[in-house]
């Protein structure tokens, strides 16, 4: 019998997470390090803030244009840092393009709108910490994007035909493979791999979410491995994350969002038992899943079941699980 590894990777944060808390990352770049040289002569994506209305992104791409900012491309901010596999295929996206900029519109938990424009590092990371960007706040939209317009006198402008039509609402596939709405079988012979996050108090939770939960061959290992070191060990599948909005999670995940919704149904369990819960959309949930790392192929179980922690959004994969494969 061969044996699959297949390495789980948490959060270290145990608690829920509102859309409108200030994004860590960004706040982490050295914000008063200037413009990129060449933002004025190469092409720009922009990540915006799902509150931004039509109107809010058309006063943007209006004053871009007349920055001399290529904007070609928008897409949803909290999409961006969603999960391993939604930074991966953004970045991809953003290389084949030939996008080297990046701009985001962000509206703070104090209700200010603030503007940052920096740098894509190349990377699946997209930013780096630290690297320099250029970034104004202000509690009126257009007087933010006024203060950009200003501020680039000193840039090298090459850029003179800019679209006027740029994709409002890009799209990435974070799926690779084949998608699959059931649960991975293999998982019934094959030991699962659970990596520590570097948290001790996590990590204890977790263990005892494994050892209550989970009746098959599971091991504690070391934080860190990648999909590539994983494989060269033998593991050849990997329990995944996203965390972001609901909707903007199902979307990723390749779940039908053709109807607007202002909340979610999510199976989740409690003393045991299935339950139907009712989760806003626009509400950061984690979702699990696994993939298959040679293939890239997904298998998301048969149950729409993200929930607002990770803890519940575990339980309700491994749960799920041995009710579908029938485990004691």
């Amino acid at each position: 019998m061969r044996f699959f590894i297949i390495a789980l990777f948490l959060s270290v944060n145990v608690f829920g997470q509102s859309a409108a808390e200030n994004i860590q990352w960004i706040d982490q770049l050295n914000l008063s390090g200037g413009f990129p040289e060449k933002l004025l002569s190469t092409r720009t994506a922009v990540f915006y803030d799902y509150r931004f209305n039509a109107k809010d992104r058309t006063d943007a791409q209006s004053y871009f244009q007349r920055t001399g900012i290529d904007a070609v491309v928008y897409f949803q901010l909290d999409m961006l840092k969603a999960g391993a596999d939604p930074s991966r295929a953004f970045s991809d996206f953003l290389m084949k393009r030939e996008i080297q900029n990046l701009v985001f519109m962000e509206i703070r938990d104090d209700a200010t709108y603030r503007l940052t424009v920096t740098l894509f590092n190349g990377k699946e990371t997209i930013v780096d910490p630290k690297q320099n960007a250029w970034s104004t706040s202000n509690k009126v939209w257009t007087e933010a994007l006024k203060t950009m317009y200003r501020s680039v006198g000193g840039l090298k402008k090459t850029n003179l035909l800019i679209n006027d039509f740029p994709e409002m609402d890009g799209k990435v596939e974070p799926i690779v493979g084949r998608r699959n709405e059931f649960y991975a079988i293999d998982l019934k012979v094959d030991p699962l791999a659970v990596p520590k996050t570097g948290d001790a108090a996590v990590d204890a939770a977790v263990e005892e979410i494994f050892k209550a939960n989970y009746p098959l061959k599971y091991k504690m290992t070391e934080p860190g491995l990648t999909e590539k070191e994983l494989r060269k060990q033998g593991s050849l599948y990997a329990l995944c994350y996203i965390k972001c909005r609901a909707a903007a999670a199902k979307e990723l995940l390749g779940y039908d969002m053709t109807k607007s919704e202002s909340a979610l149904v999510s199976v989740t369990y409690s003393s045991g038992q299935a339950q139907l819960k009712n989760i806003p959309s626009n509400t950061v949930v984690y979702k699990f899943y696994f993939k298959h790392i040679d293939s890239g192929n997904v298998f998301l179980g048969t149950k729409w079941d993200a929930d607002y922690t990770f803890e519940q959004a575990l339980l309700n994969q491994l749960k799920g699980l041995k009710a579908e494969l029938k485990l004691n």
